[in-house]
C-alpha cells in the first residue's frame, strides 16, 4: 500500500475514533447552532437512552468537542456547547448534511 493511502488510512481511523458511533454526530449537529440542555437534547433525540446519552457526551467532553456547563441551581441544570476546537467540526457536519440530503434525492429515483 503506498505511504500516502497508509498515513490517510490512520487520520481516518482517528476521526472515525472520536466521532463513530450512532449518536456523536446527531449531537454535535444539534449543538451546533445553540447550547442546551441535557433535557433538551433527549428530547430532539427520543431514540437514545439516557444512559447511552451521558456516555456520548462525556466522550465528546474527554475529546475537548464539548464543554459540559453545571449550574448550581436546584434541581441542578447542565448546559452543552461547542468548545473552539469543537466549532471546527461545523464545515464537516454541513457537508455531511447535504450529503445525506443528495443521497435521498437519489434513493428516491
Amino acid at each position: 500500500m503506498p505511504e500516502e493511502q497508509t498515513e490517510g488510512t490512520v487520520f481516518v481511523q482517528t476521526t472515525l475514533k472520536v466521532l463513530g458511533g450512532k449518536w456523536k454526530i446527531l449531537i454535535l449537529w444539534h449543538l451546533k447552532d445553540r447550547t442546551r440542555r441535557f433535557s433538551e437534547l433527549k428530547r430532539l433525540m427520543p431514540e437514545i437512552t439516557e444512559k447511552m446519552l451521558i456516555q456520548q457526551l462525556r466522550e465528546l467532553e474527554k475529546d475537548k468537542i464539548v464543554n459540559r456547563h453545571v449550574y448550581s441551581d436546584v434541581p441542578p441544570k447542565v448546559e452543552y456547547s461547542f468548545t473552539d476546537y469543537g466549532r471546527s467540526l461545523e464545515a464537516v457536519l454541513q457537508v455531511l448534511c447535504h450529503w445525506g440530503e443528495e443521497h435521498l434525492k437519489r434513493a428516491e429515483t
